[in-house]
């Protein structure tokens, strides 16, 4: 299984400047950290050419989101959920996330 772990630096809100340098780089720290420890465990799970995307991002209230962006099975869902919530994350609940290359919400 191939685990991809994206940041979203866009959010919902706008924080001021210097701030918003901190928490992208807070939160890339986070993905990094998500893809190579924690769901590290995953990599032997399913067949090689399943996939899980997992993207991050921030709530109004500056905690960390995260949401499971493809389909895998129930399993897999609980042990992201499991992990995410250990670390305090919470869920992203959004109809639909479309993000573009550079790693911004479309509009």
């Amino acid at each position: 299984m191939t685990v991809t772990v994206l940041a979203i630096l866009e959010t919902d809100f706008v924080p001021q400047r210097s701030l918003a340098k901190i928490m992208n780089d807070r939160l890339q720290r986070a993905a990094k950290e998500l893809q190579q420890v924690h769901f590290k465990a995953l990599s032997g799970w399913g067949f090689p050419s399943d996939d899980l995307v997992v993207y991050v991002s921030y709530n109004s209230k500056y905690k960390i989101r995260y949401c499971i962006v493809n389909d895998v099975p129930a399993d897999i869902q609980y042990f992201v959920a499991e992990t995410c919530g250990r670390l305090g994350y919470i869920l992203w609940k959004r109809d639909r996330v479309e993000i573009e290359e550079d790693g911004y919400l479309k509009s």
